[in-house]
């Protein structure tokens, strides 16, 4: 299986994983993926490619919550659809927070596995979701990076 296809499959697992544990808050990021039905002869790549990605974002996903919270009015993450949640943790996690993939590729199999999983307007709210929390972000590194300089230099 190529690269891409591999890590396409991780990502299917680890949103599966994802939304399995927002359902059940009691269940630790271990046992789930002990429980996860893998397929037979899944590759050892595309299990711990998937492993580490659920616990990035198992790690993390407060802060990525607050983001979530401090970029998109009128959406907490708790009134969201949960694959559409998922798909969004997933791809801020792999994309701004540990840098695994380019951003448009995370937010491209983000968008995706929301139209895969989720519901019919899934794709278009990630979508949103994502670009919005990007531009902010964005917006906030380059008035970050001008602090500091010397206004008299070009």
């Amino acid at each position: 299986m190529s690269l891409s296809r591999g890590r396409h499959r991780a990502r299917e697992i680890a949103l599966q994983l994802l939304y399995s544990l927002d359902l059940r808050p009691d269940q630790k990021v271990e046992e789930a993926l002990e429980l996860f039905p893998f397929e037979e002869g899944e590759e050892g790549n595309i299990v711990q490619y998937a492993s580490s990605l659920v616990r990035g974002v198992w790690a993390v996903r407060a802060e990525i919550d607050n983001e979530i919270r401090r970029h998109v009015v009128g959406w907490r993450p708790e009134r969201m659809v949960a694959v559409d949640l998922a798909a969004v943790r997933l791809a801020l996690y792999e994309g701004v927070i540990a840098r695994l993939v380019p951003l448009p590729v995370a937010i491209s199999e983000a968008v995706d596995l929301a139209k895969k999983y989720g519901t019919e307007h899934s794709g278009r709210f990630v979508n949103g979701v994502l670009g919005r929390i990007v531009r902010a972000l964005e917006l906030e590194e380059s008035v970050g990076a001008g602090e500091g300089q010397d206004p008299r230099r070009g």
